[in-house]
């Protein structure tokens, strides 16, 4: 008479899988840590980019006359419903930089804004006002001061193509930036800066008065 093999049960299978996935992450984790085996198994970077080409040109006519530098603090924190955060779920500490400059448009300047008496000694001129620029992001000084993932985020991340990917946060901090901009007295600055550097440029030519204003020119 023959022995019966008995079957492991199904779940019995899912938690050996989850746990042999476990120790692989961990075990990972750990020859990262370990003195001398990251050199052993590290990896080189290789740029096998191709040349850049080049897209458009377009002529710029815009004066920037100011620049300012901002920074942000980020602290974006994603909960899945239902779910705890240490199963589910996601907050990223963030240090955002990045930089927003202010313009004046020469190129909206015609020949209706531009008055010159007969002996070329008074000159007034109406531009419009100042503008502000797209934040930029500096990568060089922005950075993630720490993340938190729950267990399946952590999970996700080994089959995805992008893990551990910042471009949430980023895009909140150049939104607080723009928004910093906006409040502060940026345009201000740059107006005073164009009228300055106008003003210099035109009696250098032989104008001994020079008026700038801003605004649209009244109907």
């Amino acid at each position: 008479m023959g022995t019966s093999v008995r079957r492991m049960p199904g779940w019995v299978k899912a938690v050996a899988a989850l746990v042999l996935v476990l120790a692989v992450l961990f075990a990972g984790i750990r020859l990262a840590v370990l003195p001398g085996i990251k050199d052993l198994f590290g990896t080189e970077t290789h740029d096998r980019s191709g040349p850049a080409l080049l897209r458009s040109i377009q002529d710029m006519s815009r004066y920037d006359a100011a620049s300012g530098n901002f920074q942000v603090v980020v602290d974006l924190d994603k909960d899945a419903k239902f779910l705890p955060d240490a199963l589910r779920g996601t907050r990223t500490l963030y240090v955002g930089a990045g930089t927003v400059d202010a313009y004046v448009d020469l190129g909206r300047v015609g020949e209706k804004d531009v008055t010159v008496n007969g002996d070329r000694t008074s000159a007034t001129i109406r531009l419009p006002h100042a503008a502000l620029g797209k934040p930029a992001l500096d990568p060089d000084h922005s950075y993630a001061v720490s993340k938190q993932r729950g267990l399946l985020d952590r999970l996700g991340d080994l089959f995805s193509d992008n893990p551990n990917s910042e471009q949430a946060v980023q895009k909140v901090a150049v939104r607080h930036i723009g928004g910093a901009a906006r409040s502060s007295g940026l345009t201000a600055r740059a107006e005073s800066n164009t009228t300055a550097m106008l003003q210099g440029l035109l009696r250098s030519l032989g104008f001994k008065e020079v008026r700038i204003t801003y605004g649209t020119r009244p109907g």
